[in-house]
């Protein structure tokens, strides 16, 4: 066989063979990396709260009474001191046929009481004059020596006697007038009458604090019991935030530790601290049915009240509550980073090749995780990694995707 046949014989064995070899070369996966950088992280805890009045006072009702309309509508401003509820006394319900009826024979039977009354006294006030009177001329009799001292006695004992039966017969017809007047006042303070509505002192509920009208129980005149809640006041310019934490994320939470307020409404992020965590955890139930322990956290607004003065009692905001952060943290994408056996993995690129490497994990917030050791500042690795890469593959960066 000539030699260049051969050759050539050579050359096409040699290129079925490299084909064949590249067709089972596995091809390299497409893979999206991100660089392991150094910078600020931050861990939150999110959860929505809402904003309230620090001062709530609550003016309620002193005592039972009737209550006149009131002349203020919600977010009217009040000064300290000033009166905004008038409460009147109860009002006399109307007689039906029957007590009219009883109530008029009363005033009738109380008059005659006062006449027969006023008779007796002036009976008992003549007996008194002439017992009196007898009882100066026993007395001239007894210094002449004309009559003896025992009748003296008995004279001077007839003016006392007569004299204390006139009080008590004046006394008497005071208590009969007295009853004259309260048959009377039955009668004519029914609501029909209407007497005496002039007449009636009314008692002012004045505000405890300079603010702002939050709520208003009830509006229209009427009859209020002892106690009953009429309006709310307080300062919208001194507020806090309420929210309602997972028990297992509040016991990150310390005071005075940072918070931010997100998603209010206003264009910038409001600054705060965490003033108190409460001791005590409640069960609520969620959306979903699932039963969770809760706790209360407060929080005070730091930002100027210039950025946040729109803000009143009972609105939303999205509580950022700061729990670890760090201005130099080597970080990862923390979707780059997952689980295997009982530690953290990734997959670092290097040489077009994907490397598992072993790291130590620290913080994580759902976007970046940070990184103690395993891993190198700008090192590249692999984010969103599937179950078909493997230790060792030979990996492509995908091209950037349009935005």
């Amino acid at each position: 066989m000539p030699l260049k046949r051969k050759i050539w014989i050579a050359v096409a064995a040699l290129a079925v063979l490299a084909a064949l070899v590249y067709g089972f070369v596995p091809e390299a996966v497409e893979v999206e990396t991100a660089k392991v950088e150094t910078g600020p992280m931050m861990v939150t805890v999110d959860e929505e709260g809402k904003t309230l009045v620090k001062d709530r006072f609550v003016l309620s009702v002193p005592v039972a009474g009737y209550m006149r309309r009131l002349s203020f509508d919600v977010g009217d401003a009040v000064s300290k001191g000033q009166a905004m509820i008038e409460l009147e006394p109860l009002r006399s319900v109307e007689l039906d046929p029957r007590s009219r009826a009883a109530a008029e024979a009363g005033v009738a039977a109380a008059a005659a009481t006062v006449s027969a009354s006023e008779q007796n006294e002036a009976a008992r006030r003549s007996e008194a004059w002439l017992a009196k009177e007898d009882l100066t001329r026993a007395k001239a009799l007894f210094d002449g020596g004309h009559i003896s001292k025992s009748a003296f006695d008995r004279a001077q004992s007839a003016a006392s006697q007569t004299e204390a039966a006139w009080g008590a017969a004046s006394s008497s017809v005071k208590t009969a007038r007295a009853e004259l007047a309260r048959a009377r006042a039955a009668l004519g303070y029914s609501l029909a009458e209407g007497i005496g509505e002039s007449r009636v002192k009314a008692v002012s509920v004045r505000s405890p604090v300079k603010g702002r009208i939050l709520k208003l129980h009830k509006e229209s005149e009427g009859t209020v019991a002892a106690g009953e809640p009429l309006a709310d006041v307080g300062d919208t310019a001194s507020l806090e935030v309420r929210a309602e934490v997972l028990s297992s994320d509040a016991v990150s939470i310390k005071p005075l530790s940072p918070v931010f307020f997100e998603r209010w409404g206003g264009s910038t992020r409001l600054e705060g601290k965490v003033r108190s965590v409460e001791p005590a955890a409640f069960t609520k139930v969620s959306s979903l049915g699932v039963e969770e322990q809760r706790v209360v956290v407060i929080s005070d607004i730091t930002s100027a009240p210039d950025d946040w003065q729109k803000l009143g009692d009972g609105y939303r905001v999205e509580a950022r509550f700061v729990v670890w952060e760090s201005q130099k943290a080597l970080k990862v994408p923390a979707s780059a980073v997952f689980r295997t056996g009982d530690t953290h993995a990734v997959f670092a690129v290097k040489d077009g090749r994907a490397q598992k490497r072993l790291v130590r994990i620290g913080q994580m917030n759902g976007i970046a995780a940070e990184v103690t050791e395993g891993l190198s500042e700008g090192e590249e690795v692999v984010i969103h990694p599937d179950d078909a890469l493997k230790d060792g593959a030979r990996v492509k960066k995908a091209a950037p995707s349009a935005r």
